[in-house]
């Protein structure tokens, strides 16, 4: 297995030889870069920018590979490690929606959709003890709602209530204290006994508590299997090798150290007979008896689930029953498409409830920027001297109508992390979120287009008849349509945000210059048409070709000036529509099969000559093995700069943090005392959710919301703002 680039390939993956049996439970250890994530991206089909040899055999219970990654993605997920959630949701928001989701359409007589689906909601809460914060926002990194260690388990808890049958863990227990670690590791043993999933979980340190939750152990030393079988022989394994287990070592460590030179203690005697190099480690497994019984075992499995037989008919039947009516077998989603857009829908409406401020804020924001431009052309004349003002105060409204979307670009980009991982899970299709979002969306739109428009166009007079008005009126929330519809295609059909923001920083400048106030018709290239390519042109034709008195034909000056006519008007509200129409297809569609830029699998390559002395020392494994090394940069005949060095004492005495959460009022740090001082280092110790990190960001000054009473001083006086 190795990246799927066209110039070269680098081997990640080599020669892995395994199985697991339903309701069985696979611990996967190594170190970081040894590649266990993309091992556990391989069996879970998350396969982008991988290259897989075509000599792989996938056997899932005899459902062939590509139709297990193609038709029911949803029954074996990849949790990676990094959370990713909409952090205006609360947590409880967050796991009704992924309840609802994939709730079966097949429940028992008497029990409805949704109280089948809260129940089972409340049921993961408890079982990973976050039924405390059901009311507390996500956040994210840079707004503050649950601590890390919570948003962790908010993350677990949205694949458990998945409900996969296989499911692959990357590193989820990053971020959670050994206790909650541990009791991860007893929630998956328990699945895996009650509902038979099986579990392939990759854990960095262990606890020897967690680990021994676990059926089987593989462990991986720069892309070569080096073990697979029962995790409790796993420890003697290595013992016959020739490697000696440390007192007080656990069984993880022991496993890791194998891969680590420097960490691993050969026994004595068998110096010259150890392996050390990871070929060597992997031609011993293969020579093994170990591995005879693995293949032994591998010959089993294929025998009692061949490919497309009886056990594959009954995994499609059994999921054709949980799927909603009409919904075909081939679909990977339990829920319906009218029903995504609708669960979408609801989630949408949360999430504006969950942040009313930002929406309240634009508004307030956009009614302002009316006021302040219209002040500039306030109550113009009926007058001929007014013509070319009325002319630049409607240049003004289209283009702040047309650029008032401009910003969905960010706002795409920051959801479809979280959408592409639902979507994966076989929550819902892309296009049904993108399909929501525009709905939800309308309000806000409606109601800027009403308050920006109606300032506008009332404080400058314009005509104030109802028939211009309305029609003003119509063309510019058409604008404000057409332009969302524009950014929202460039965000779905680009990979990264640089390249979104390339041809929309272009097509801005475009339309300001072409729609025919900047530049006039007269003076643009002699293209047939080229002046009127773009939504912005048209509005602006229409919104300045009618006529505001009786006494002044101003069709005269239009048609003159702009060379716009008042008889094209109704055709260029159809040309705006057939704007909207297409590139909101585009957007949907676009959304659905264009992918965000997924990592290539880069490797730090050296140029000849040019590979640093760590590099060196990390590659020469003979030398590793000879004894520990101490990473020692070497000084390069440079003089050292002494630094001085600091005798300030830090203590805090009675810290307090209160903030409101929903109106009501919580204390998160309550009359915390300690005290620092240089030369010595202090462990910050605690349960995940403790307030570990508000405590640090309350010392350091760093907390915007919210009020901290108590002293925070530095040899007994009050820090200024330099600390």
């Amino acid at each position: 297995m190795s990246p799927n680039h066209s110039k070269r390939r680098i081997n990640i993956l080599r020669r892995f030889n395994s199985v697991i049996n339903a309701g069985e439970m696979l611990v996967v250890l190594g170190p970081l870069g040894s590649g266990y994530s993309t091992f556990l991206k391989s069996l879970s089909s998350e396969t982008n920018s991988i290259y897989i040899n075509d000599s792989i055999y996938f056997n899932y219970q005899g459902v062939p590979p590509h139709e297990m990654h193609k038709h029911h993605k949803g029954e074996a997920i990849y949790t990676a490690e990094v959370d990713v959630h909409f952090p205006m949701l609360t947590v409880r928001d967050t796991l009704t929606f992924t309840s609802r989701a994939r709730c079966p359409q097949n429940l028992p007589a008497g029990i409805k959709y949704n109280q089948y689906s809260n129940h089972l909601r409340d049921v993961v809460m408890a079982m990973y003890s976050i039924s405390y914060t059901v009311n507390t926002p996500v956040r994210d990194n840079y707004i503050r709602g649950v601590s890390g260690g919570e948003r962790k388990r908010v993350t677990i808890a949205e694949a458990t209530l998945s409900n996969a049958p296989f499911q692959c863990w990357d590193n989820s227990t990053r971020g959670l204290d050994s206790a909650n670690a541990i009791e991860f590791c007893k929630t998956l043993r328990l699945q895996s006994e009650l509902f038979g999933q099986t579990c392939a979980v990759s854990i960095y340190q262990a606890p020897q508590t967690a680990y021994d939750l676990f059926d089987k152990a593989l462990v991986i030393y720069e892309g070569r299997q080096i073990f697979f079988g029962r995790a409790d022989e796993a420890k003697d394994y290595f013992i016959n090798l020739g490697f000696e287990c440390p007192d007080r070592q656990t069984t993880p460590d022991f496993l890791t150290s194998m891969t680590a030179p420097t960490e691993r203690v050969i026994r004595p005697g068998w110096e010259n007979k150890a392996p050390r190099t990871p070929d060597e480690f992997a031609a011993r497994w293969k020579g093994s008896r170990e591995y005879q019984l693995v293949q032994n075992e591998i010959e089993t499995y294929k025998s009692q689930y061949p490919l497309n037989g009886s056990s594959a008919d009954a995994f499609r039947e059994k999921k054709k029953s949980a799927q909603a009516n009409g919904q075909r077998l081939k679909s990977p989603f339990t829920l319906s498409y009218m029903q995504q857009v609708q669960l979408c829908l609801w989630r949408g409406w949360k999430r504006l409830k969950g942040s009313p401020g930002v929406t309240i804020f634009s508004l307030i924001a956009n009614t302002c920027t009316a006021l302040i431009a219209s002040s500039l052309f306030y109550n113009m004349q009926p007058t001929t001297n007014s013509f070319f003002q009325r002319g630049a105060i409607l240049f003004l409204a289209v283009l702040s109508n047309a650029f008032a979307s401009a910003l969905e670009i960010l706002t795409q980009y920051s959801q479809r992390p979280i959408v592409e991982k639902h979507a994966r899970y076989a929550f819902y299709h892309a296009s049904a979120e993108a399909l929501s979002s525009i709905l939800v969306d309308m309000p806000y739109k409606i109601s800027n287009s009403i308050l920006f428009n109606v300032t506008l166009y009332f404080m400058s007079n314009l005509n104030r008849d109802a028939g211009p008005f309305f029609f003003y009126l119509l063309v510019s929330f058409l604008m404000v349509l057409a332009m969302s519809g524009v950014f929202r295609s460039i965000a779905s059909l680009s990979r990264t945000l640089s390249q979104a923001m390339v041809p929309a920083s272009l097509l801005i400048l475009a339309l300001v210059i072409f729609s025919g106030f900047v530049i006039p018709v007269d003076y643009m290239l002699e293209v047939k048409g080229y002046q009127n390519v773009g939504p912005s042109n048209q509005a602006y034709s229409t919104v300045g070709s009618v006529p505001s008195q009786d006494f002044v034909n101003s069709d005269v000056y239009v048609n003159s000036q702009y060379k716009y006519f008042h008889a094209h008007k109704w055709r260029n509200v159809g040309i705006i529509i057939s704007f909207i129409i297409f590139f909101h297809i585009v957007y949907i569609v676009a959304t659905e099969y264009v992918s965000a830029k997924k990592s290539k699998g880069e490797v730090l390559v050296f140029r000849r000559g040019n590979m640093p002395i760590e590099a060196k020392g990390k590659a020469d494994t003979e030398a590793a093995s000879s004894g520990p090394i101490t990473a020692v940069d070497k000084l390069n005949n440079k003089e050292i700069v002494n630094i001085q060095g600091t005798t300030s004492v830090f203590h805090w005495n009675n810290v307090c943090y209160d903030i409101k959460i929903k109106g009501e009022p919580r204390r998160i740090l309550d009359h915390v005392d300690s005290w620092v001082k240089p030369g010595t280092l202090t462990a910050l110790i605690g349960v995940s959710g403790a307030g570990k990190t508000t405590l640090l960001d309350c010392l350091a000054d760093r907390i915007s919301v919210g009020i901290i009473t108590g002293k925070m001083l530095i040899n007994s006086k009050i820090h200024d703002k330099s600390f």
